[in-house]
C-alpha cells in the first residue's frame, strides 16, 4: 500500500495549497542534509518530494483524492508518473505549430522581424543574461529568506517574459526562409520553460539537483538563442 501523501507532509486532507507549500518547505529544510547532518533524510526527502509533486498540482490532487477514497493508493502511485508524461506529451504536441507559409516577400519578413524575432530575442536575453548573477547572490546563503525571495522575484519576472515571448512567437506564421531561425527560437523557449520549472523546484526543496538542472537547461537555451542570431545574420 502506498504511503498517504497527506501524512507524509503532516497536513490534513483539507489543507489549502498555501498550507501544502508551507509544509513542504518546512520539511524539505528540516530533512535536507545541509541543514541537519545528523538525520539520514534521503528516503524521507524522496517521499516528501513525491507527495508535494502530487498535492501541489490541483488536477493531480483531485485524481489522488478520488483514488484515495476508493483505497487504490498502490494503483495510483504506479500510474501517476505515466499519466504525467502523457499529459506533457499531449500539451507539447498541441502547443507546437509548424510555421511555414511559403511567402518570402520582404514586407512579410520585415513584419516578422519586428513582431516576432526582435521582441522574442530581447525577452530571452532578459531571462538568460541575469541568471549567473542571481545564482551567485543566492549562493551566499541559499537558506536566507531574503536572498531566496529575491531569487523568486527573478523567477516570476522570467515567467512573465517567457509568456510574453511565447505570445509574440505565436502571433504570426514565419516566412519560409526563416524556418530555421523560428525552430531555434521554439526549442529555446521550451528549454527556458523547463529551466524555470527546475529552478522553482529548488526554491521549495533546496535540492541542488534542481538548481544544476535548471542552469544546464538555461545553458542549452543560451546556445539555441545564439544559433538563431547567427542564422538571422545569414538571412539578412
Amino acid at each position: 500500500m502506498a504511503e498517504n501523501h497527506y501524512d507524509t507532509l503532516e497536513i490534513h486532507p483539507t489543507a489549502s495549497q498555501a498550507e501544502i507549500k508551507q509544509a513542504y518547505r518546512r520539511l524539505a529544510k528540516q530533512f535536507h542534509p545541509d541543514t541537519n547532518r545528523a538525520v539520514d533524510g534521503h528516503e524521507r526527502i524522496t517521499r516528501i518530494n513525491a507527495a508535494y509533486e502530487v498535492l501541489s498540482d490541483p488536477s493531480q490532487r483531485q485524481s489522488y483524492d478520488q483514488w484515495l477514497s476508493y483505497g487504490n493508493w498502490a494503483r495510483f502511485q504506479a500510474t501517476e508518473n505515466v499519466a504525467n508524461r502523457q499529459q506533457r506529451a499531449r500539451a507539447a504536441q498541441k502547443n507546437y505549430q509548424h510555421r511555414q507559409t511559403g511567402r518570402d516577400s520582404d514586407e512579410q519578413l520585415q513584419r516578422w522581424l519586428h513582431q516576432v524575432y526582435q521582441p522574442v530575442n530581447r525577452m530571452l536575453g532578459q531571462i538568460l543574461s541575469p541568471l549567473q548573477d542571481q545564482i551567485d547572490e543566492l549562493a551566499a546563503d541559499p537558506f536566507d529568506d531574503e536572498l531566496l525571495e529575491e531569487f523568486l522575484i527573478y523567477l516570476e519576472d522570467c515567467r512573465d517574459y517567457l509568456q510574453r515571448a511565447q505570445q509574440s512567437f505565436r502571433s504570426m506564421p514565419n516566412p519560409s526562409n526563416v524556418a530555421g531561425v523560428a525552430a531555434h527560437l521554439y526549442y529555446c523557449l521550451n528549454q527556458v520553460g523547463d529551466g524555470i520549472d527546475e529552478l522553482e523546484r529548488f526554491t521549495t526543496s533546496y535540492d541542488e539537483h534542481y538548481l544544476h538542472t535548471g542552469q544546464e537547461l538555461f545553458r542549452i537555451a543560451y546556445g539555441l538563442r545564439r544559433e538563431a542570431q547567427a542564422a538571422m545574420k545569414d538571412i539578412q
